[in-house]
């Protein structure tokens, strides 16, 4: 059976970064919230709801999850936002790739120093059945993925020179 299509779903980790913002963002909605019901006052009413669809959006911009898809030589990343928003972010070909493999892999060592552009679309560390990969791409990026042993063969099949899962 030939496997040329795979689907991977990460959800990245909200970090201490993401929770502050939703905090300090929710604080003077609330505390403005407090001082419209306490006094009555209409302008108060009205900057809560703006605060409130502000709120809205920095809670979609922080919950956040990638989708992988490997299809006929080529990798789609999708970018989820709030699982409501759907937006692509890049389409990698295997044909243009450099090397793939773990994020602590030996066979890196002579790509670690070079100066690329480093695209993050992972959770941020290793999951328990996926690791962190490296991808160099083109000569001139660096993508971070998580993947699973199973669509990281998957590529291998395609590229078995580029691609090292130990």
């Amino acid at each position: 059976m030939n496997e040329s299509y795979k689907e991977l779903l990460v959800k990245k980790d909200r970090g201490i970064k993401e929770t502050l913002i939703r905090f300090l963002s929710l604080l003077p909605t609330v505390f403005l919230g407090f001082l419209t019901f306490v006094t009555g006052n209409m302008i108060f009413f009205i900057i809560v709801i703006a605060l409130g669809v502000l709120d809205y959006f920095v809670f979609q911009w922080t919950d956040i999850e990638y989708e992988y898809l490997y299809l006929d030589k080529e990798i789609s990343v999708d970018k989820i936002m709030a699982k409501t928003r759907r937006k692509r972010v890049t389409t990698l070909s295997v044909e243009k790739v450099e090397i793939m493999a773990p994020e602590k892999s030996h066979q890196l060592d002579s790509y670690r120093n070079r100066q690329t552009k480093v695209t993050d679309l992972s959770a941020g560390h290793d999951l328990p059945d996926q690791k962190l990969y490296w991808i160099f791409y083109e000569g001139n990026q660096r993508i971070l993925m998580n993947l699973t042993e199973d669509f990281a063969r998957t590529i291998k099949g395609i590229a078995p020179r580029k691609v090292f899962t130990e």
